[in-house]
């Protein structure tokens, strides 16, 4: 009489195989896991030590950056990429830093901050949200959006108004609001063209005005002119 109680080999070749499937899929997950963890961090050479201790030196001597634009729709001033690029060039080449901005990918952008006698450097990637792609324009005023907020970050600038972080985290923000129309030939249709010119995304004005489909249109080619 055959005992029932005792796993048949069909039995334990589903348990084994369950098991490796077990096991393979724990390994695939360590490897996601990894990759996002490096996806997501800065890259940096294998010592930093050098780097350091010119930022350290670079802020000392930098000055304060004045924020010589207006952002209209915030009502706050920020600091244009080009006054960036003019207050910390000296510092920079003083402490023997150097920086490189390159578009990579599809609408990203690399800052790679480098320490000349040593080597050693500080890297990062960010994509760029952008709300017409296939325009040109639209790209490179994301782009020009993006290389000051890179610049801030990797050289711990400060940019913009310090009350920006207040707004940022205000409640009242997010609550819904009637928002007025944009129209053209008003002051605030030549703010929300200035506003694109400066590299503010169409979004932005979007999420403060209305506007028609026909005049999100012409607001973008006005901008465009402006450009050019």
């Amino acid at each position: 009489m055959k005992n029932n109680d005792k796993p048949t080999f069909a039995m334990m070749l589903i348990a084994f195989v369950l098991l490796i499937f077990a096991v393979i899929a724990h390994f695939i997950w360590i490897i996601l896991i990894t990759l996002y963890h490096k996806i997501n961090q800065m890259e940096k050479s294998e010592t930093i030590t050098k780097i350091a201790k010119a930022l350290i030196e670079f802020n000392g001597k930098l000055s304060k950056i004045s924020k010589d634009a207006k952002n209209p729709f915030f009502k706050s001033n920020y600091a244009s990429l080009s006054n960036i690029q003019d207050a910390i060039s000296k510092p920079l080449a003083e402490c023997g830093l150097a920086y490189s901005q390159s578009p990579t990918g599809v609408n990203g952008l690399c800052t790679i901050l480098i320490h000349a006698e040593s080597g050693e450097y500080l890297m990062d990637s960010y994509t760029m949200p952008v709300s017409k792609p296939n325009d040109p324009q639209a790209v490179g005023s994301a782009i020009t959006y993006a290389k000051r907020y890179a610049l801030a970050g990797i050289l711990g600038l400060n940019i913009d108004d310090d009350d920006d972080g207040n707004k940022a985290s205000n409640k009242e923000v997010d609550k819904p609001v009637d928002k007025q129309w944009l129209n053209p030939g008003t002051e605030k249709w030549n703010s929300a063209i200035q506003a694109l010119v400066d590299g503010f995304n169409l979004d932005v004005i979007k999420k403060k005005y209305q506007l028609s489909k026909e005049n999100e249109l012409k607001l973008q080619e006005e901008a465009n002119k402006c450009k050019s």
